[in-house]
């Protein structure tokens, strides 16, 4: 059974950090488990990559992605050992390789089959990737033209004046040069990727990625899924999914459009799974990666909405807590 108010949402790729995941399988078997499965799949250590990365391996594209689907369904099943099998959430959505754990979640995917893709997706965004990514205080009207201007693109639209523009990376220093002079006070941040993820530069990578992509089963949906590409809900179709999943590589992330519709849908409980940022060490000390995001956009939108961060142990039982006490008030 679904719970009708319940949304769990999944970050993507920069919030991979050095130690995630090693509290989770000293309390949670089935976190534990998530973690074998996942070498196997792989061919490699996933817990070492992740608790000790002693190759300065987590922070490459094709490293990263892999890890990251990793922890966030191991959070996943965490809350689900604690909850119990008949808590479910209504609505999924990830951010950019979130996305994958959102579909992991909802049953339309296998673990190891997102596993896989996430491990292809990565290697040829990592090898394919050329320019960078720029965050800016820009809205999307403004971003855009800006964009144009200087050979760039949209690479997501997280908050209504928050926009990734992403490009060849003398295009985005001309950009920056620009932007302090037409627009006066308004920010940009280069970001550390291996590439200008979503727009057209990684339209080579989508095409090779979309043989794999055709060669995956994926099964009906049991919970929705938001989809980056448009925004809106996932069509309950596999052909209809491994093509918006094919778009999403060099289209931008919508991700204001996601937290849109999944208020829309009257989503009041809003549960964060998996990575973690900030520079403390070990997961106790990390905050949730879309945290802010969330909350600015509830603020915004005077949707009264409690925001839970479930991305280690002390999280992961918090939120449990809270979502047994709705059910049992």
């Amino acid at each position: 059974m679904a719970n009708t108010n319940i949304f769990y949402i999944f970050p993507g790729q920069g919030s991979q950090y050095r130690g995630m995941g090693s509290d989770l399988v000293e309390e949670f078997d089935s976190a534990r488990e998530i973690f074998r499965r996942a070498s196997e799949v792989v061919g490699y250590d996933m817990t070492e990559l992740c608790f000790e990365d002693s190759r300065d391996e987590l922070d490459k594209t094709r490293f990263t992605q892999p890890a990251l689907l990793t922890h966030e369904v191991a959070c996943s099943e965490a809350l689900r050992s604690l909850v119990g099998p008949d808590v479910k959430p209504a609505l999924t959505a990830g951010h950019s390789l979130g996305e994958y754990a959102a579909l992991v979640c909802s049953g339309a995917l296998k673990f190891e089959d997102a596993l896989k893709l996430v491990a292809e997706r990565g290697r040829l965004m990592g090898e394919l990737g050329t320019g960078s990514m720029l965050a800016t205080t820009l809205d999307i009207e403004a971003a855009t033209a800006l964009a144009d201007k200087h050979y760039c693109a949209i690479g997501g639209c997280n908050l209504p004046e928050q926009t990734v523009i992403a490009g060849h990376g003398k295009d985005l220093d001309a950009l920056v040069e620009d932007l302090s002079t037409t627009h006066p006070g308004k920010r940009a941040v280069r970001l550390n990727t291996e590439g200008a993820f979503h727009t057209y530069l990684m339209v080579q990578a989508a095409q090779e990625f979309r043989e794999i992509l055709d060669a995956t089963e994926f099964t009906g949906l049991k919970v929705d899924v938001l989809s980056n590409y448009t925004g809106k809900l996932h069509v309950d179709d596999a052909a209809a999914i491994r093509s918006r999943l094919f778009f999403q590589l060099f289209n931008p992330v919508l991700w204001v459009d996601c937290m849109h519709s999944a208020i829309q849908a009257g989503a009041d409980t809003m549960v964060e799974l998996g990575g973690g940022i900030g520079k403390g060490d070990g997961p106790q000390n990390k905050r949730p990666n879309l945290g802010s995001i969330v909350l600015r956009t509830l603020k915004s939108r005077a949707h009264e909405a409690q925001y839970l961060p479930a991305i280690n142990v002390a999280g992961i039982r918090a939120a449990a807590r809270y979502i047994q006490e709705q059910d049992n008030p």
